[in-house]
């Protein structure tokens, strides 16, 4: 499975996404405001409203031209911004129950067919398994990840992502595996 391909045809993701993404990369540099509503105007989005949909490929189309344009490594720092902005489930208490919780956003914010999933495992105490069949990217998915496990860990806690797994979406894997420290 390839990054920045939906898994199939009809994919939609909510404008806030997108917004995020858009106002995201404007605190790094402006110009790249201008050059993310370039690409989302190609695909028919000049002014997104956060609750409405649009097709996944647009969004999609923007990270990757974040990859091979301008600096990769804000994919990360993206994905840090999404639990913030996303539609997220109420009464999440501790970290594991935050990893556990992406995929009930990740549903909330995408619809229209086979979206992929999260699936967290946890390993034991202050140690879990979040296993992403998405076709975000890499980075995207750590930072995300990162982010949520920060949100609902103690004050005082480290949080540390790495990936893992014997399969890497960067390589054409269909999952990518990161375990979570905290």
């Amino acid at each position: 499975m390839a990054q920045y391909e939906p898994f199939e045809e009809g994919v939609e993701a909510r404008g806030r996404v997108i917004i995020a993404i858009e106002e995201g990369l404007s605190r790094f540099r402006e110009t790249y405001r201008t050059r993310v509503q370039a690409v989302l105007s190609e695909k028919d989005i000049d002014d997104p409203n956060p609750d409405d949909w649009y097709a996944q490929t647009a969004e999609l189309g923007v990270l990757e031209m974040i990859a091979e344009e301008l600096e990769p490594h804000l994919l990360d720092r993206l994905g840090e911004q999404i639990p913030a902005v996303a539609k997220w489930p109420e009464g999440v208490s501790g970290v594991a129950d935050g990893l556990r919780s992406i995929d009930d956003a990740y549903h909330r914010n995408h619809r229209g067919g086979d979206i992929g999933h999260y699936h967290f495992e946890k390993i034991e105490d202050g140690r879990g398994r979040v296993v992403c069949r998405n076709p975000y990217p890499c980075p995207f998915d750590r930072g995300l990840i990162r982010a949520v496990a920060k949100r609902y860990s103690p004050v005082e806690s480290f949080v540390f992502v790495e990936e893992r797994g014997e399969t890497c979406r960067r390589e054409g894997g269909e999952r990518c595996t990161y375990v979570v420290h905290w």
